[in-house]
């Protein structure tokens, strides 16, 4: 499978799982707009996390430009002057567009896929376990996420695998299914368990557990930090995808408008 057909859906699934996100949250909609999906999250807790919007890749001048407008217009209405947008880093113009209007760089995130009919070694030899939605919530805020995050989301719709001492989560990911690609999400693991290979075990756990279930690629979104463990496990480097943010004096976006979320 080429590197766009798995970029192409890696990025199908991601937008399919923040719609999931925005059923469980108040006001949340996800809006797919031409040549943009816009993520509008208005309320808390899902506000502070998940206002994202992902633009296709290598739209024309015309096209870009509403792109963009529209995108501003979607947060605009809903009340949210932080959010950021996603755009591939080959697409210089899309780039230089949102440079243009007052947009900086918030951060960067790599885009990962894998083709799951030729797993890589046996599972680790660490013990997992599936959490209640409950302790997946209770995990999230220990991680730092905002208190309530995800907890009116659906169940059902995702795959949570966490690893536990003494009663309590420490490290945690979700899985989401989607026309044939598993989405792995929210990997963490808290400060005083790192180093111990869980993240490791987690990403193999999701895998295989993904193959199983009959998925035929799965797809991440990598940090820095955890890029070197994904391609050890298998993963694709997709390319970065540039998070541009509002910046206070842009011409479209309020002063006020710092932080994402």
């Amino acid at each position: 499978m080429t590197d766009a057909e798995l970029y192409r859906r890696g990025t199908a699934t991601l937008l399919a799982a923040w719609a999931r996100y925005a059923a469980g949250s108040d006001g949340g909609a996800v809006l797919r707009l031409d040549g943009v999906c816009a993520a509008v999250f208005p309320n808390n807790p899902e506000r502070a996390v998940y206002n994202n919007a992902l633009f296709d890749r290598n739209l024309g001048p015309g096209r870009r430009a509403a792109a963009v407008e529209a995108m501003e217009a979607a947060y605009r209405d809903a009340g949210v002057g932080s959010y950021a947008a996603w755009v591939h880093e080959t697409d210089d113009a899309m780039c230089a567009e949102l440079g243009s209007r007052g947009y900086r760089v918030a951060e960067t995130t790599r885009a990962m896929g894998m083709e799951l009919d030729d797993l890589p070694g046996p599972l680790p030899d660490i013990a997992l376990e599936v959490p209640a939605w409950e302790q997946y919530v209770a995990y999230l805020e220990r991680a730092g996420a905002p208190p309530g995050l995800l907890v009116d989301a659906d169940p059902s719709a995702f795959h949570a695998v966490g690893a536990c001492m003494a009663g309590e989560c420490v490290a945690t990911a979700i899985a989401f299914d989607h026309d044939g690609d598993c989405g792995i999400f929210n990997m963490s693991t808290l400060e005083t368990a790192r180093r111990r290979g869980l993240g490791t075990a987690l990403t193999a756990r999701h895998v295989h557990d993904a193959a199983r279930r009959g998925c035929s690629t799965a797809s991440l979104h990598a940090t820095g930090m955890a890029e070197r463990m994904y391609a050890a496990a298998g993963f694709r480097d997709l390319g970065r995808i540039v998070e541009y943010a509002p910046w206070p004096g842009s011409p479209t976006v309020p002063a006020r408008a710092v932080t994402r979320g």
